[in-house]
């Protein structure tokens, strides 16, 4: 029998063209700033080297000690960022399947769309937001952060020249907003992706919607992901009991991690199979609403688990403002030159504003580093929350 890695590839492509719906982003369609020779990928198609490309990255390395909702707290079965990942791959990995989408451009977005996440979470990147805007570069966004860090920083400043249709998804990720139907918007290319990008950071755009329904997929799943996983560990940090949780919700949706994932995920293959959307029926996207509105309140808004935020606002405030004196004063001794800086390609360092600099290395920084690079008499007063 002759063959060779290319004629695999091309076999792949064409059951691609068999088995997936119409709907579907078929590899072969990945597109890249800086082309490549599809060659050198062997029999791997693009989304997939997506994949491999962003699970070596150092960024997904950090995931390890990223706080997903709850810092500082003495239990081990809490939700860390990598495990939500994770979930979120294989949530919409599921749904992908049964719907006839492209899996290995869901698993790229999936893994990849909290890489910009900084320390202690949305809370770390509320603290963030408010001293980029103050030095003049704009909101800090995390979504656009991950496209920073995979597209312009990872390889000490060139990227990983990752497929549009996979930074695109990382961009509109947004599991926070709530949508009972998502269409993609599929004429996107590289000038949309970064006018989307400054329209974040700028306050010109709130929102931004998939180009791939397989970018709605991972969307809809970080909410399916996170939202019965939150409620188990808020009952296991005794936040919240299972009896509170709002019982219109509960009837449509039941009160456990497991029943809620399977309710969500059936009702979204249900409701969009076929369809060149995906969406929730009205019935299960009202439950959904009650329910995130029910762990904002009690989990998310909790002040038993706001114990340290005066002390790390006030970290976040150092740490900007010491590293943006170092880059300013020329201080070749700071970390921000030894760890970061250090063999960063001229092309980032010419283009990036010296605050631009100092976000960007913060929000790399995890949990743990972030607390060793502040001063001992700061980290001295962090206490656990739960």
């Amino acid at each position: 029998m002759n063959f060779n890695l290319a004629s695999l590839r091309q076999a792949l492509d064409e059951r691609e063209q068999d088995h997936l719906s119409a709907y579907a982003t078929p590899s072969r369609s990945g597109i890249r700033r800086i082309r490549e020779n599809q060659l050198d990928h062997g029999y791997r198609q693009a989304f997939s080297v997506d994949v491999d490309r962003i699970l070596h990255s150092l960024a997904y390395t950090r995931y390890i000690d990223k706080t997903q909702v709850f810092y500082l707290v003495k239990n081990d079965h809490i939700t860390h960022r990598v495990l939500h990942v994770q979930i979120v791959s294989k949530v919409a990995r599921t749904i992908g399947r049964f719907l006839g989408l492209n899996e290995d451009l869901i698993e790229a977005i999936a893994l990849g769309h909290d890489i910009g996440h900084v320390p202690f979470g949305h809370e770390g990147e509320t603290y963030l937001s408010g001293l980029c805007k103050a030095s003049g570069i704009g909101n800090f966004r995390h979504n656009v952060q991950s496209i920073r860090f995979l597209d312009q920083l990872e390889k000490k400043g060139t990227g990983w020249n990752l497929c549009l249709q996979t930074l695109d998804g990382i961009l509109c990720h947004d599991g926070e907003t709530h949508s009972r139907m998502l269409e993609p918007e599929r004429n996107a290319d590289f000038e949309s992706l970064d006018q989307n990008m400054t329209g974040l950071t700028t306050g010109l755009r709130q929102q931004v919607t998939p180009m791939t329904l397989e970018g709605c997929v991972v969307r809809m799943a970080d909410t399916i992901s996170y939202i019965g996983r939150d409620i188990e560990d808020g009952i296991r940090l005794g936040l919240i009991s299972r009896k509170d949780l709002p019982k219109d919700s509960v009837a449509l949706l039941g009160d456990t991690n497991g029943t809620i994932v399977y309710r969500l995920v059936t009702d979204l293959i249900e409701t969009s199979y076929g369809k060149p959307f995906i969406a929730f029926s009205p019935e299960i996207s009202n439950a959904l609403k009650l329910l995130k509105a029910f762990n904002y309140e009690h989990i998310y808004l909790n002040q038993r688990i706001k114990k340290n935020s005066k002390v790390i606002k006030e970290m976040f405030r150092y740490l900007f403002e010491t590293l943006l004196n170092d880059l300013e004063s020329r201080n070749r001794s700071s970390l921000i030159y030894t760890r970061f800086l250090k063999d960063m390609s001229d092309a980032y360092i010419e283009k990036a504003a010296h605050a631009e600099i100092v976000r960007d290395f913060i929000a790399g920084m995890t949990d743990r580093y972030f607390i060793e690079v502040c001063p001992e008499t700061m980290g001295s007063k962090l206490i656990y929350s739960v």
